[in-house]
């Protein structure tokens, strides 16, 4: 098949272009490679995927109208995988008119794109992030997300709606991925694995929001990308049941679909930072903070229907997934 992942040089995109390319499949993939975070990190998870032949790279902004009109015109794909966008709850607060961009302006395009070359199936990344102010756990794909906290999350939840209205106008089948603290090697480095990792080895505080108050739904990146690659071949259809009286809003009249994907297994902050310290064999000298605005002090992720639908349920646990990714950190910064 051929499969456009967007965002290719980030995290979860690099990962998961490696796990299609090893099953054959034909990947075109699209990254602007912006500086948010060090595009040396980009570049070298990209010349990795760029050895397979069935690999090409377009270098390319999703906001640009017509570079991505004429991206779909050209290749035709059979499916695509929107994971591009401006990531970061806080950076959100500081710089907001990247997130209209990536995520609004950019997503708008994807699926014009979508809907006028025919794609089977669009795969796209939302975030827990859009459960704002809730409280009520595990977070459900079937509870209300009409407060979120954050740019970064009311873009997320913005795309979910965008979709909806193209999977209903256009019968695009869509489906929106709402993915709880993605790790693991060739991770992002503003993540607190990264950071905490690189502090510890380098004898510098590490720096905990909340006084260590937090709970994180940690699921490691293999998890990630077996969901992505199996809600992908699950093409939704209208929900039979699906009624505007009581309407559930992870699925709908339309080829439309949520799910989480998370771990089932919220990890405290002092857990997740004790563990660290045993994959590096060093214990962390500590800096306690106030809770950040536009952060959530927990997230637990209800993964029912992506078991029910796919059969599927992420289980690497935390002490596995920090020592893979210690172990990569180290290989990689030597």
């Amino acid at each position: 098949m051929k499969i456009l992942v967007t965002g290719v040089a980030g995290f979860i995109g690099f990962n998961l272009s490696c796990r299609l390319l090893k099953e054959g499949h034909r990947v075109y993939g699209i990254d602007n490679l912006n500086d948010y975070y060090d595009v040396n990190l980009k570049k070298n998870r990209l010349s990795i995927i760029e050895k397979d032949s069935k690999f090409k790279f377009i270098l390319g902004d999703l906001a640009d109208r017509e570079k991505i009109k004429i991206l779909f015109e050209t290749y035709q794909f059979d499916y695509v995988v929107n994971l591009a966008a401006q990531a970061g709850v806080r950076y959100s607060i500081e710089n907001p008119g990247s997130y209209i961009d990536s995520n609004l302006v950019g997503f708008g395009n994807i699926l014009e794109g979508c809907r006028h070359s025919g794609v089977k199936h669009l795969v796209y990344a939302s975030s827990s992030s859009v459960y704002g102010l809730n409280t009520h756990m595990p977070f459900s794909v079937r509870h209300n997300v009409d407060h979120p906290i954050s740019l970064y999350a009311a873009s997320k939840k913005a795309n979910e709606l965008m979709a909806h209205t193209y999977s209903y106008l256009y019968n695009l089948p869509t489906t929106g991925l709402r993915f709880f603290t993605v790790y693991g090697p060739w991770g992002r480095p503003d993540m607190a694995l990264f950071l905490f990792t690189k502090a510890i080895l380098k004898n510098e505080p590490i720096k905990v929001f909340n006084n260590g108050d937090m709970q994180r739904d940690f699921t490691y990146i293999d998890d990630i990308v077996e969901g992505v690659v199996r809600v992908m071949h699950n093409v939704p259809k209208a929900d039979p049941d699906w009624s505007s009286d009581t309407p559930n809003p992870s699925s709908s009249c339309v080829p439309y679909k949520l799910y989480n994907i998370g771990n089932n297994q919220p990890v405290a902050l002092m857990e997740f930072v004790e563990a660290i310290e045993t994959a590096i064999g060093k214990k962390a000298v500590k800096e306690y903070l106030p809770l950040q605005a536009g952060d959530v002090p927990a997230t637990y992720a209800d993964v029912n229907d992506l078991i029910k639908d796919t059969g599927f349920k992420p289980s690497t646990s935390i002490e596995e997934g920090i020592q893979n990714f210690v172990k990569w950190y180290t290989d990689y910064y030597k």
